[in-house]
């Protein structure tokens, strides 16, 4: 970049104050549309190796998430409120965006839900579950050590209540992060989550 631009770029950044000067300064950065909820991650992070199963009992791992955006939030199926509201959310605004380009599948992520309940949520829990928020939703389970690999490098807290019951709690992180094609985590959205957000900044994320 020319040292004159530079400085005219940081120097409209910090001063403007009106609205011709931020209309100069987008202008002179290309006016590029920016998500308006979600936080992008400036260096998208590959994710790690991992080995778990999807809810038609294939294997899921890194390279499952290649080739396409992917949203993927972690939650459980005896979650009371989070989970199926959180997904409900994303389905609508699947929907919404859907219906707006006219129904083109490729121009939004597929919803992806990682269980942090291996222990109840079986390949065919899973499969019953996600059913419930559309077709083009992915379930996936399997070893808990597995799990905790992708959930480390991602900073998903989970925690098992310990009290001892068959209906224990499982506290989680609620975040939605969205996957690019290359398996890297791109950006996130924290909660609480709104329909809107999604159908604003998806598109914009993916460039679709």
């Amino acid at each position: 970049m020319h040292p004159i631009r530079k400085f005219l770029l940081i120097t409209l950044a910090v001063l403007a104050l009106g609205g011709g000067a931020a209309a100069v300064f987008m202008q002179l950065q290309g006016a590029h549309e920016l998500p308006s909820h979600a936080t992008v991650i400036p260096a998208p992070m590959p994710l790690p190796e991992f080995a778990l199963l999807d809810h038609a009992g294939n294997q899921f791992d890194r390279q499952s998430l290649r080739g396409e955006w992917s949203l993927v939030f972690f939650g459980f199926t005896h979650c009371p409120d989070i989970c199926p509201a959180t997904l409900q959310q994303l389905a609508i605004a699947r929907g919404k965006v859907l219906a707006a380009d006219g129904g083109q599948g490729n121009s939004f992520p597929r919803i992806v839900l990682v269980s942090v309940d291996p222990e109840r949520d079986t390949v065919e829990i899973m499969r019953e579950y996600v059913a419930n928020f559309g077709a083009d939703i992915t379930g996936v389970t399997g070893d808990i050590d597995e799990l905790k690999k992708l959930t480390a490098a991602l900073g998903i807290f989970f925690e098992k209540s310990a009290d001892g019951s068959e209906n224990y709690n499982v506290a989680h992180s609620a975040v939605v992060l969205l996957i690019n094609p290359k398996a890297e985590f791109h950006a996130l959205f924290s909660a609480p989550h709104d329909i809107e957000n999604f159908v604003n900044d998806v598109p914009i994320l993916t460039g679709s």
